[in-house]
């Protein structure tokens, strides 16, 4: 049990009908019945059964909760709402309540799937002042917490997944902020970008504490290219270099996931759930996040934080995006047919290796809550850029530096997470970090489709992903990519006053009808970018989410029953 430290109050109150001995502390709030010996129960730390129950006075269980998990306390009037059952309901009189002495509690409460929902109990005072000094302690306390957002700036996508998230943000995430004493402005956007737009010309973003999106991974995508743009431009740096170093910015973002993908929330969080989401909100958590720059020729493209993928996951997305009224039932359709295509894509591929860094690509270790291969990359990479604007050229930007291998690829990937969704729990890259200034670059050579398919089913199983021939992984800072017919012409362009370009050149090299294409997509975080000679490179925790990270559950890991410890 970690040390409470000095207490600040300690009372006999009632919960229910049993009298509790009641501790706080500037870290703990705990509570156990008298007389009792039982063990001490952690929300934080699932060790019983009882994790998904509510604490019962008769439980014989010490509970014990952080001060920074308190989500509010409130006084207690002649009708109360409670939350036991997660509806509103009366306090009974016939669990001997004195109404005008109690006050509620609302915490954290860890569920199973790394879920986390709203649990409450209720205290009884002998006597109301001595229940004004308990919540007047408690708001105290939780009034101290520098971290947790007092004003919110919401954006709010109508059309996202199932035109669900208006109704997700109000049922669900709007009571809870109300709740925690969250201010919030909220926006319901009207087109794409529209977001993204606001962000950079007309929000106030002085007046707030962080930004919330609610929608899928397209959203979140909108919220941070407004507020990186924003950033860079207030700060005097130009995005169209690429070898500018980005500014971090200030406000940190949330996520209330209500889209059809949900990538980004479930890398960070390790569920897709909006109470989840708000939760870690309220509570002001924040874990840094890699960004990537795309660019080419000198001109900014886009950002990534997910998958950059050419080949492959580049035709998926182009072929699906003409099947949109299929629903989501298009990507599976897409990657059928791409699949059985197999095309391939000849190129160069040239990159700078992180040199000097913790962790490899094929690690064991899962990059998790306070991953400290992530703290010692950044704080290296921190100290690093310091000593740069010394001596004004880093040696990791030479020319000898960089590798290059030139072949036939079916898929060049770039993992800046682990790309993990409840399809594909181990992700494209498992051993990838949130936080540590690289991106995991995956060439997948051109081999036959017996082989191919190998590869794609690893996604889902336990095997090493990268334990084949025909795959390397390197874990890199920066990288370019060149396609084969481009590298005399720089200029290649994918938009539709490219087209002719394109077949124009592919009939070329290929005179038969039904030739294979020369060139691929690029599929940037679920957008398809205009051009395919990129320059990318990784800007090391460049943003900060409202989240901590998938924290480690180890206890009830492979465990049919819980109930049975």
């Amino acid at each position: 049990m970690e040390r409470p430290g000095r207490l600040l109050l300690l009372s006999e109150l009632h919960v229910g009908n049993a009298a509790c001995d009641v501790s706080l502390s500037r870290s703990l709030l705990t509570w156990k019945r008298r007389g009792s010996s039982g063990p001490v129960y952690h929300p934080f730390r699932p060790r019983f059964c009882v994790l998904w129950f509510p604490w019962r006075p008769d439980s014989g269980v010490s509970h014990s909760v952080p001060v920074s998990e308190i989500i509010s306390v409130r006084e207690e009037e002649e009708e109360s709402r409670g939350r036991d059952d997660g509806s509103w309901k009366k306090i009974r009189e016939s669990e001997g309540k004195d109404c005008r002495q109690a006050f509620t509690v609302l915490y954290v409460e860890r569920r199973q799937q790394h879920r986390w929902r709203c649990a409450e109990v209720t205290f009884t005072c002998p006597e109301g002042a001595l229940r004004q000094h308990w919540v007047g302690s408690i708001k105290e306390q939780l009034a101290a917490i520098a971290s947790r957002p007092k004003h919110l700036l919401v954006y709010i996508n109508p059309c996202s997944g199932k035109r669900k998230g208006k109704r997700v943000y109000e049922e669900k995430v709007a009571p809870l902020f109300a709740q925690a004493g969250v201010s919030t402005q909220v926006i319901v956007t009207e087109r794409a970008n529209y977001a993204r737009d606001h962000l950079r010309t007309e929000a106030e973003l002085k007046k707030f504490d962080g930004v919330v999106c609610v929608g899928g991974d397209g959203m979140f995508s909108e919220i941070i290219h407004g507020l990186i743009w924003r950033t860079q431009v207030d700060g005097g740096v130009d995005p169209d270099c690429p070898d500018e170093a980005l500014l971090p910015g200030s406000l940190r973002i949330g996520i209330i996931p209500a889209g059809s993908t949900d990538c980004i929330c479930f890398a960070t969080v390790g569920a897709n759930d909006p109470v989840t989401s708000a939760l870690h909100v309220i509570v002001g958590d924040s874990q840094p996040m890699d960004v990537c720059s795309v660019h080419h020729n000198n001109t900014f493209l886009r950002y990534s934080v997910s998958l950059l993928g050419y080949g492959f996951y580049g035709d998926v997305l182009t072929d699906s995006e003409r099947k949109r009224w299929m629903g989501p039932a298009r990507y599976d359709l897409s990657g059928v047919k791409m699949f059985l295509t197999h095309h391939y894509y000849e190129g160069t591929v040239s990159y700078l290796p992180a040199r000097g860094i913790e962790g490899t690509p094929r690690d064991a270790a899962r990059c998790r809550s306070g991953c400290v291969v992530c703290q010692h990359n950044g704080q290296q990479l921190s100290e690093k850029a310091e000593r740069y604007e010394v001596d004004e050229a880093s040696d990791s930007e030479r020319d000898s530096e960089w590798r290059t291998i030139r072949g036939k690829f079916l898929a060049i990937n770039a993992a800046s997470m682990s790309c993990a969704c409840p399809r594909s729990p181990k992700g494209l890259s498992p051993a990838a970090h949130l936080a540590d200034g690289t991106t995991d670059l995956i060439l997948v050579r051109k081999c036959s489709r017996f082989d191919f398919l190998r590869h794609l089913l690893r996604h889902t199983s336990k095997d090493d992903q990268f334990d084949l021939t025909f795959v390397e992984v390197h874990r890199v800072r920066r990288f370019r990519f060149t396609p084969r017919h481009c590298q005399s012409d720089s200029d290649l362009d994918l938009r539709e006053n490219g087209k002719h370009q394109i077949f124009s050149q592919i009939c070329r090299d290929h005179p038969a009808c039904g030739c294979a294409p020369a060139y691929s997509s690029w599929n940037c975080d679920g957008e398809i970018l205009t051009h395919t000679a990129i320059d990318v490179r990784v800007h090391c925790q460049l943003i900060k989410l409202f989240a901590r990270g998938i924290e480690e559950s180890t206890v009830f890991e492979d465990l049919p029953n819980p109930c049975a410890i």
